[in-house]
């Protein structure tokens, strides 16, 4: 039997294991599974879009949908946090994910994996996980996580400009996301833990499960890990991660990694680069080659992002309408117009960040009925995720982490009430009160929220309307 065969065989060997005896916590909420009551089940374990966006994933539930999409992609380099769930939890994800099919309108599930993860898992395209879902392997291409481009190459259905994914009947989650789900219906288990990478510029690369709210410095101590002078960390990836102090960083429901890299690197430059320089290089320097557009993911997808002219907008030149200023609200944050693209060295991407937050304040997106379609030189633009790497810099920090366990256990959290899209949490405990971890700590506010639970037991050392801090029982 050849190779390839054996591997297969060993993964459907490993998905067929029955299930370990697994421990409840203790006062956990208590919900079934109903379809009725599946998406108030999802909403009261507080799962949220763990591939970073914190997006509250009962939200997304609505009919009409026909396919879950679950996001396997690892979008950005150095992370192994998804690959680790697959690998070592399979059952898990698949589990969760018929759970979603059963419990909504959907037929179908797809787990969505790029070639690469494919290969190295014993994966293939089209392969059976249980009678509910199968595998969707995607191009090994930067930005193949972002949402509109995933569904486009795992069903072939283009999302309309400013539209959802349930407009063409589709759910996408996180590969952790499912997995909280699972968790979550199956035994009670509402989200107090969270999957990360710590990688980059490290000797360690590791993929660890720790408590939410544990503080990166402690964290960072227990396993030895130092940055080095001349070094940052970052929360998330190289390209969309944002830069943070490892002395006060707390880890979140949306903290995919922790990754340690060299301040020379030209994209943590540009990171460190203020808006208003940004803003100023581009009125100056912009010759409007229109490179940033000719790359841009979503432009090449058919949508009116033109990255180019709203590169105007800062050099203030002429007018521009309405829908052009509001198609800064399309953009992904991919920077590929920025590292990838502009011959210049400017950040189109930071101009746009910055009409988009200017868009915000007044609720103003991008909205359209027209169809859209791929432009026929989208083959020809993709950017490969191995360039995309030695493109930023990091090919030589890509290594692939180990997973180190889930038995850290820190002295203290710090449970954040605004860790998801939405109005924030509402306390429901006082300073000096004890919990126990999986209990309740703050209930969802009105409209789109979330409650949050204890990530550790202990004291309440600290609650007000931005936090609660809790000191771990070490008895």
């Amino acid at each position: 039997m050849p190779e390839e065969m054996n591997t297969r065989e060993a993964k459907y060997a490993l998905y067929r294991k029955p299930a370990p005896a697994e421990s409840l916590h203790d006062g956990i909420l208590r919900m079934t599974t109903t379809n009725v009551e599946f998406k108030e089940g999802v909403k009261i374990a507080g799962i949220v879009g763990a591939g970073g966006a914190g997006f509250p994933a009962y939200a997304k539930i609505a009919d009409g949908v026909d396919t879950i999409l679950v996001n396997g992609a690892e979008c950005e380099s150095l992370l192994y946090t998804d690959y680790t769930i697959l690998r070592d939890e399979l059952r898990k994800v698949v589990e969760g994910i018929d759970y979603i099919v059963e419990n909504t309108t959907a037929n179908r599930g797809l787990l969505c994996i790029k070639e690469h993860t494919a290969k190295s898992l014993g994966f293939f395209d089209g392969q059976k996980l249980s009678e509910k879902t199968a595998v969707k392997c995607l191009p090994d291409v930067y930005p193949m996580g972002d949402e509109i481009s995933l569904i486009y190459e795992a069903t072939g259905r283009s999302v309309k400009a400013g539209g959802l994914p349930i407009s063409v009947g589709v759910i996408v989650y996180n590969v952790e996301t499912v997995y909280d789900i699972r968790e979550a219906l199956r035994h009670r288990i509402a989200v107090t833990h969270k999957w990360l990478t710590i990688a980059g510029n490290t000797e360690k690369r590791l993929v660890v499960r720790v408590p939410v709210g544990t503080y990166v410095k402690e964290l960072f101590a227990h396993y030895n890990i130092t940055v080095p002078e001349g070094n940052v960390v970052l929360d998330g990836g190289p390209a969309m991660g944002r830069i943070v102090d490892p002395e006060k960083a707390v880890i979140t429901k949306t903290t995919k990694a922790l990754l340690i890299l060299p301040e020379k690197l030209p994209i943590i430059q540009s990171k460190q680069t203020s808006l208003d320089v940004q803003l100023r290089r581009g009125s100056s320097a912009c010759c409007q080659c229109t490179r940033c557009t000719d790359l841009c993911p979503r432009n090449q997808l058919g949508y009116p992002l033109e990255p180019h002219k709203l590169v105007r907008v800062a050099q203030g030149v002429g007018m521009l309408d309405n829908k052009i200023f509001a198609s800064a609200t399309l953009c992904c944050g991919c920077g590929i117009c920025e590292h990838a693209a502009c011959c210049q060295g400017l950040s189109p991407r930071a101009m746009i960040f910055k009409l988009k937050a200017d868009l915000a304040k007044t609720k103003t997106r991008y909205v359209s009925d027209d169809t859209v379609s791929p432009r026929d030189t989208r083959p020809y633009r993709m950017i490969s995720s191995e360039r995309w790497k030695e493109i930023i810099g990091v090919s030589q920090f890509d290594k692939e982490a180990k997973f180190a366990g889930d038995g850290f256990v820190p002295d203290k959290v710090e449970i954040s009430m605004a860790g998801h899209i939405g109005a924030p949490s509402v306390p429901c405990v006082e300073a000096g009160q004890y919990v126990v971890l999986g209990e309740k700590i703050a209930e969802a506010a009105e409209g789109l929220s979330l409650p949050q639970y204890a990530s550790v037991s202990g004291v309440c050392k600290y609650v007000d309307k931005t936090k609660i801090i809790i000191e771990r029982d070490k008895q």
